[in-house]
């Protein structure tokens, strides 16, 4: 029984994200929304730990209170961190939203645009990169001209707190441009085109959000023994400052990776369950530039091979019938036959001849079809299975391929269906049926190369013949009395039994049955 997914699960991933199918221009919105606050947030939270940092947990000397710090602290700082917000977060997201104009413009993109579009969140955070090393040599020299000491405080401070921001950048960015991505894998499978894989995220994570504070906890240590100055309360101050942030950031991070990972892995768990419930047109958006992206894709292609297969065994079915199909599929089809006891009807088209040449062909195959219909329809209600058409004829088979326990009744009443709802439904027809029974073989006949399900042997013969008299018969209906008195579901006051004849092409004589 198919599982239930847990929750409902985003095209995409998020909520926060849309859907693949909204318009170019909310998607356009949407992106340079996120973008806007994600590294917004992102640089805000970063500057706020560098001045916690510097002020209060990292020793050194204090470059916060002194006065002659006071054009670094409220003008050289403050004017730098305006044009970092003008370069990153305005002219960076108006830079992406320029290079995603193909999707924009709702257009294929070149592939050129595709491996741009997927290398974005490294471009962005590379760009982020740029403007905190630039805070750090601008602001470390400034600081170090008034006290030399103070170098490496700053110089740390500044380079933790762009290492942790930058991660968070390129995390979020990342996931911000998934309805990007999307659309550029669904150009091409660029299966190279990744800038780090699953185990790449998944240790830029542990790097930034626990080894880089790790890291500062030691050289903290390094420089207290270095340097004989920092007191026990500034070491504990440091410690607990950072390993709060390592427990904080280093979870958030492990967070972020972690959704990156499992959001695509829950779309293609939801994709199956809908798989295992029938529908075979279920499909994933694939939107992951890593690994991940590959199953989304490889989901896909199944997907399509299992669809373009349910079509094909539909039109197997459709060819040779359900129940051929089902067999054939369930084992390897191979030449030859078994005997069975089967029964088998030969209808046939009254003045079919005459029908072709007197109305155009539109309105005799509209005519078969309607005809052929109300056949195959009470075939399959009895449990047979129309084997062939033969123009105008058709031939039914009860009791091949599977078994049937009342093979001769469920003929018998396959074929007075037949007849009454030809009268109700297609008066502009006649048509004959000729029902016979005994032993036979059904099998695969022909060649190696082409070969079809049929049975072969005396019912069939006689059924054919029964058929040519059934055209003149009342009732254009006539059985052989074997087949009637081996039904279990006919009563005999049902039928008529009349004379014995000897069939064209039959030694043996049949004793003919008709509909009282």
């Amino acid at each position: 029984m198919p599982q239930k997914p847990r929750r409902s699960i985003s095209p995409l991933g998020s909520p926060l994200l849309g859907h693949t199918e909204e318009s170019p221009r909310r998607r356009r919105i949407r992106v340079q929304i996120l973008l806007t606050v994600f590294l917004l947030g992102a640089n805000a939270i970063g500057a706020v730990i560098v001045g916690a940092l510097i002020s209060v947990v990292v020793p050194g000397p204090d470059v916060v209170t002194p006065r002659e710090y006071w054009w670094v602290n409220f003008i050289l700082i403050p004017c730098y961190l305006v044009v970092a917000f003008l370069i990153g977060v305005g002219w960076g997201t108006k830079r992406t939203v320029k290079g995603l104009r193909w999707a924009i413009e709702d257009r294929v993109p070149t592939r050129k645009e595709q491996k741009r579009t997927l290398a974005m969140p490294w471009r962005l955070t590379r760009l982020q990169i740029g403007l905190w090393i630039g805070g750090l040599v601008i602001v470390t020299t400034a600081d170090g001209i008034i006290d030399p000491n103070s170098i490496p405080k700053v110089a740390f401070t500044i380079a933790f707190g762009g290492a942790t921001v930058c991660a968070f950048s390129y995390l979020l960015t990342e996931f911000a441009l998934r309805p990007a991505a999307a659309r550029a894998l669904e150009a091409g499978d660029l299966r190279r085109i990744r800038i780090a894989g699953v185990m790449g995220r998944s240790i830029l994570s542990w790097l930034l959000g626990t080894g880089v504070p790790v890291a500062g906890l030691m050289v903290i240590a390094i420089a207290s023994f270095i340097r004989n100055d920092t007191t026990a309360d500034q070491f504990a101050v440091a410690i607990l400052a950072l390993g709060g942030i390592t427990f904080l950031f280093g979870f958030a991070l492990t967070l972020l990776g972690g959704l990156a990972t499992t959001a695509p892995i829950d779309n293609v768990r939801s994709a199956m369950v809908e798989i295992e419930r029938g529908n075979l047109d279920a499909r994933v958006s694939v939107y992951d530039g890593t690994e991940l992206g590959e199953l989304q894709s490889g989901f896909n292609r199944m997907a399509e091979g299992l669809a373009e297969r349910d079509k094909i065994r539909d039109l197997f079915g459709r060819h040779v019938g359900m129940e051929v199909a089902e067999a054939a599929l369930k084992s390897n089809p191979e030449l030859g036959g078994e005997e069975r006891d089967i029964a088998v009807f030969f209808i046939d088209l009254i003045g079919s001849t005459e029908l072709a040449s007197s109305q155009p062909p539109a309105q005799v195959v509209d005519l078969l079809n309607r005809f052929f219909d109300v056949v195959v329809d009470e075939v399959d209600k009895h449990h047979g299975f129309v084997n062939k058409f033969e123009g105008d004829a058709a031939l039914a088979i009860f009791g091949a391929p599977g078994d049937l326990d009342d093979h001769c009744g469920e003929a018998l009443s396959a074929a007075r269906a037949i007849m009454k709802r030809l009268e109700n439904e297609v008066p502009d027809c006649q048509a004959a049926i000729g029902i016979a029974s005994g032993r036979a073989v059904a099998g695969n006949i022909g060649a190696k190369q082409r070969f079809e399900y049929t049975v072969i042997g005396d019912p069939v013969n006689e059924a054919a013949r029964l058929s040519e008299l059934a055209k003149s018969a009342d009732g254009r209906l006539v059985a052989s009395a074997r087949t009637v008195e081996h039904a279990h579901n006919q009563s005999s006051d049902a039928w008529s039994f009349g004379k014995s004849v000897t069939l064209r092409g039959r030694s043996e004589e049949t004793q003919l049955a008709t509909p009282a």
